[in-house]
């Protein structure tokens, strides 16, 4: 989901290029054109996480409605201005700002600005290595169901395949019973002439890699599988 930016900005052309540009990107933007509206839209929107402020508005000094902002909200400012000087730009920070860019905008650099300034926010919460269950050399992505073997390549697991694969993670180094897998996948019925979990362990003993004297995945007699430690 894009990240919501709070645009304050008088400039209609500007604002309908940083629209166009960012149209289907990682931010979307809630639109003041005078500085009046800001702390208001702010609160009404407390998703919003981002802000771009011209420093010079119609109704509202840009750098005291920075300053107003980081009162109220933890959110990452960047300030937009016509003037280049020294001073300008310290006092931009010493106001709250966490960036500054001067005008006439160029979107390339207000993007990387943007995604370097959430990055530092930790804003990509959903990143995908975030998602990922690792154990030892083993990264499974729960949601895709994927898994990545020691910085390889991706493995697509079929759903049967990834629930017993995190079934015995979760247990690692203990032996899982075939009739609690069977359960995992969806067929709490076990018998033992069922077949169904070992052709699923094979499978996933190919796609780990396992050769015959060196296994991830061991059986264990009478119990069941296990996941080798480490």
């Amino acid at each position: 989901m894009p990240i919501k930016v709070l645009l304050v900005e008088d400039d209609s052309l500007l604002i309908k290029r940083i629209q166009t540009h960012f149209d289907n990107r990682d931010f979307s933007f809630v639109i003041d054109t005078t500085g009046a509206n800001a702390l208001n839209l702010l609160r009404e929107n407390p998703d919003i996480k981002l802000a771009v402020i011209d420093i010079v508005l119609p109704e509202k000094d840009g750098l005291a409605l920075a300053k107003e902002l980081g009162t109220i909200s933890d959110i990452g400012i960047v300030m937009l201005s016509s003037r280049d000087s020294q001073a300008d730009r310290i006092l931009g920070l010493a106001q709250g700002a966490d960036d500054y860019i001067c005008k006439p905008v160029d979107l390339l650099e207000l993007e990387l600005r943007l995604l370097a300034l959430a990055k530092r926010l930790a804003l990509f919460q959903n990143d995908e290595n975030d998602d990922y269950i690792e154990y030892a050399d083993l990264k499974l992505h729960p949601e895709h169901r994927t898994l990545i073997i020691g910085g390889g390549d991706e493995i697509r697991l079929t759903e049967a395949e990834h629930k017993v694969l995190i079934t015995l993670i979760g247990n690692a180094g203990k032996a899982t019973s075939r009739e609690k897998l069977s359960e995992e996948i969806g067929q709490p019925d076990w018998s033992p002439a069922d077949r169904t979990v070992d052709v699923l362990v094979g499978r996933l003993r190919k796609k780990l890699g396992d050769e015959k004297d060196q296994k991830r995945i061991v059986t264990v007699r009478g119990k069941g599988y296990m996941l080798t430690l480490g």
